[in-house]
């Protein structure tokens, strides 16, 4: 009785917990359409190929597979795209969910560590954000992330559903032994972004905004490494496993860079300059989005030991160097 349903499972997050979970001594099945997940990054248990919105696939995973706990992660994420199609993020993300809850009360299934993000503070400048901060999202995403939050409060009180509630910023880095990492097509995350604009293999990486009210005029935000992240993951898993109820967690460094800073500190990470050009703002993007982490280091006893922006840098080089899943 160890199998853990993850969905998304074929992303980068969710391959990456995939990898921590079987590590750790569970049958991690991955759940993904793959729409922007990858085959060959399924190496750590079984998949199931479904979509959140097939009732009858997922109902069928749980009675194969009968997992004790749901990690979800299966979800659509480009702030653009939220800006540009929000109809796709509302019906994705918040009736995918929707489905995925209703299948956890019909087969009795009562834990989920859930993936949420910082977009739901939207814009609050200046501030450190944590738990109890307003919740403001400046778009479709933040906003289908927080009305799945307002979900699991409801079954939790209807159906007895236990969740543990992760908003975490911008997630960077790979797996150090570069088995899998962050593979996007197309890639829209500033780090691998710029990785691929080092290598020659993009035009320059176009900053977007430099009249942010920030000290260089650039995006100020908190990277935590995806190992980091995903441990934080498994902590989620064990703390509902022995009992405790459910809590809503953030997962940063409380510590930000601006765009401008993470380009420069690509030299060190690479041995490479970054070409790039300025452009204007992108639509739904808050000028400064920095995490207070405390209620997870005091609770859950976790650190981000390995969130050195140089490192994240240099871990997800290793990766882009291997070809990632391309192949």
């Amino acid at each position: 009785m160890n199998t853990i349903l993850v969905t998304g499972g074929a992303g980068y997050i969710g391959s990456h917990a995939c990898k921590l979970l079987a590590r750790a001594g569970y049958v991690p099945v991955t759940f993904d359409n793959l729409s922007t997940g990858w085959a060959s990054a399924v190496k750590f248990g079984p998949f199931v190929q479904g979509d959140l919105l097939d009732k009858a696939a997922l109902a069928a995973a749980f009675a194969e597979f009968r997992p004790i706990a749901v990690m979800h992660f299966g979800a659509l994420s480009q702030v653009g795209e939220a800006t540009r199609d929000p109809g796709l993020y509302w019906r994705n993300n918040v009736c995918g969910s929707l489905n995925l809850i209703e299948a956890m009360a019909e087969a009795g299934c009562a834990d989920m560590v859930f993936s949420s993000t910082c977009a739901t503070y939207g814009d609050q400048d200046g501030v450190i954000l944590n738990e109890d901060s307003p919740q403001y999202p400046l778009n479709a995403y933040g906003a289908s992330k927080l009305a799945v939050e307002a979900m699991l409060r409801d079954f939790g009180k209807s159906h007895g559903l236990n969740s543990v509630i992760f908003r975490y910023f911008n997630v960077a880095g790979a797996d150090p032994e570069a088995e899998i990492g962050e593979w996007h097509q197309p890639e829209t995350h500033l780090i691998p972004v710029m990785i691929e604009a080092a290598a020659g293999k993009r035009p320059a990486l176009i900053i977007h905004g430099t009249d942010y009210p920030t000290d260089d005029g650039t995006c100020v935000r908190d990277y935590v490494h995806v190992m980091d992240l995903v441990d934080a993951h498994l902590k989620g898993l064990e703390w509902l496993r022995a009992g405790h109820g459910s809590r809503v967690f953030n997962l940063g460094t409380g510590v930000g860079f601006s765009v401008a800073e993470v380009i420069r500190q690509c030299r060190a990470g690479t041995g490479r300059k970054v070409p790039h050009e300025f452009g204007p703002r992108r639509e739904g993007d808050a000028a400064a989005l920095v995490s207070g982490s405390t209620r997870a280091n005091d609770e859950l006893g976790w650190r981000a030991e390995r969130s050195s922006l140089k490192l994240m840098i240099e871990d997800a080089w290793r990766w882009y160097q291997t070809g990632g899943f391309s192949g």
